[in-house]
């Protein structure tokens, strides 16, 4: 049995790689391919692996708690406490415009109320993960509409926590339980959440020192999934959703100075398990009930689409902005998230959701997803040329850019360039930082600089960086090869600018020098203050 085991892991894993390299081949979101390739070797298609095997469903479990995990890790409080009156307004008001319509129309259709209304919340949660990375592609994070987004993004993560407390409230249906159980319920429901802040406390006082000055890569690995493994179990032992003793390890996690290397080492275990999740969840897909009924699928489908696009428009203008730019926010959150897949899953096993509830929320969270890039660019175009952008307060250096003040361009976003950005942004100048990774750029949007994700080398990415109007470009990539690339794109794009490059080799600042690099450092010399000291010498600065 074990060796059967292994061989199904083998396929779910090998398929979802060959599923993922055409997502990327296609710029469509990964978690499409792994659905689209679970239906195929599943039952429902080649049938190569069977739903059978529980160890297969609880390796698919684990990777739903981890991904629950992540958000509690990457969750923002400093943002929460910034954007409390958009989040509450524009975020309330959304998913309750998604949430109310989608159970009163199952409930007149012959539903119970119970899951009419977790379908209702399950389509209200859009993708935080993918909104985000628009976004910063395009240079929005810090912008009116980006900020608008994100706030009601950041609701829907806080609306994760009492969902996945109401499942067990909707799955108790049954005749043998009482009053009692249901207070009982309730009060581990707020044990859970009143510690939180308590272990948080007392992880961050004394735990967090202990562990750090360790310097044990292992220990930190034990610490985490020892944590996570016993507040799952906490939760579970208290009749709550595992999931939330995920989310609440991540909260624990969340904000001290481990969180950015828990991140990265448990990325690797929380990527294969999400892989193995979501294959497992096309594993459960039964095309059957759309060839059915294709007509109905296809208008319920639009319909949904409509109503999300229709309550994040409104929820937009609510918050002040016009009638254009909200519109385009009401494009851009019209797709049902991932974590949809998770409450929908949630609500099948306790039985809240019946098989073909779940076989359509599978079919539109997948439709609505590979619809997602032509939504989003669609509704960014909308955003870009928003005016309004006076609802949040931007930054002065923001306010430097509209006056024709000195801009500066930041590309590669590690240690130093992260620091010259900010020095820079204190003293002034407009700032836009670039690079490959959305989650680099993440620190300077979330201080109000525009940061935008994506390759330097394309002339695309510096035309939404506007190269052409800065007056100093600062180059921090660790590849020589692609330093010298980059500078041939800015120069391209802009002659007058002042080049500053940081290298790895001496061999290629001759050939930077010739290329237009007014300003080249070397790998040893190249420290914060020996580039804040160039330009100061410069005049720059």
């Amino acid at each position: 049995m074990s060796s059967l085991i292994i061989f199904d892991l083998l396929i779910i894993l090998t398929s979802g790689f060959i599923a993922a390299l055409f997502c990327r081949f296609l710029k469509l979101p990964m978690l499409v391919g792994y659905i689209a390739v679970g239906t195929l070797v599943g039952s429902s298609g080649l049938k190569w692996i069977g739903s059978q095997h529980h160890e297969i469903e609880s390796l698919a479990e684990a990777g739903a708690l981890l991904l629950l995990f992540s958000i509690g890790l990457e969750f923002s409080l400093k943002e929460l406490i910034r954007l409390r009156r958009h989040i509450m307004l524009g975020g309330f008001v959304q998913m309750i415009l998604v949430v109310v319509p989608l159970t009163i129309f199952g409930w007149t259709t012959g539903l119970l109320w119970q899951p009419s209304l977790l379908l209702g919340l399950t389509i209200a949660l859009s993708s935080t993960v993918l909104v985000f990375k628009s976004l910063a592609e395009y240079g929005q994070t810090t912008s009116t509409s980006g900020r608008t987004s994100l706030a009601i993004l950041l609701f829907q993560d806080i609306a994760i926590v009492p969902i996945l407390l109401v499942v067990p409230f909707l799955a108790e249906q049954t005749p043998d339980k009482s009053i009692v159980d249901y207070f009982f319920l309730a009060i581990n429901s707020a044990f859970i959440i009143l510690a939180i802040p308590i272990l948080r406390r007392i992880l961050q006082s004394w735990i967090t020192p202990f562990l750090y000055r360790q310097r044990s890569l292992e220990l930190i690995v034990l610490f985490v999934l020892s944590l996570l493994g016993t507040l799952i179990t906490i939760t579970w032992k208290a009749g709550l959703p595992p999931a939330l003793g995920a989310f609440a390890c991540g909260l624990i996690l969340n904000g001290n100075r481990l969180t950015g290397q828990i991140d990265a080492l448990v990325l690797p275990f929380r990527e294969t398990f999400a892989a193995i999740f979501f294959v497992s969840l096309g594993m459960l897909f039964n095309p059957e009930i759309i060839i059915h009924a294709p007509f109905f699928a296809i208008g319920a489908f639009l319909s949904l689409l409509i109503i999300k696009s229709t309550a994040g428009c409104i929820a937009a203008r609510l918050i002040g902005l016009s009638w254009k730019p909200s519109f385009g926010i009401g494009l851009g959150l019209a797709q049902i998230g991932e974590f949809a897949f998770i409450l929908a899953f949630a609500g099948l096993q306790a039985g809240v959701l019946l098989k073909s509830h779940y076989d359509y929320i599978l079919i539109f969270a997948t439709g609505s997803l590979m619809l997602t890039p032509i939504l989003l660019k669609t509704g960014l175009r909308l955003m870009v040329n928003e005016t309004d952008s006076e609802a949040f307060g931007e930054s002065p250096a923001a306010q430097l850019k509209l006056d024709g003040i000195t801009s500066a361009l930041v590309v590669g976003i590690g240690y130093i360039g992260k620091q010259i950005s900010l020095h820079l942004e204190t003293r002034g100048f407009f700032v836009c930082a670039v690079d490959f990774s959305p989650v680099n750029l993440y620190p300077l949007s979330q201080q109000g600089i525009t940061s935008i994700s994506g390759d330097a080398r394309d002339p695309a990415v510096l035309g939404r960086a506007r190269v052409k109007t800065v007056q100093l470009a600062i180059v921090c990539v660790p590849d020589d090869t692609m330093a010298i690339d980059i500078v041939k794109s800015i120069r391209a794009s802009n002659p007058e600018c002042t080049v500053l490059v940081r290298c790895r080799y001496r061999l290629t600042a001759e050939e930077l020098h010739k290329l237009g690099g007014d300003i080249i450092i070397t790998e040893e010399t190249s420290t914060t203050k020996a580039l804040i000291d160039v330009l100061t010498e410069k005049d720059i600065l």
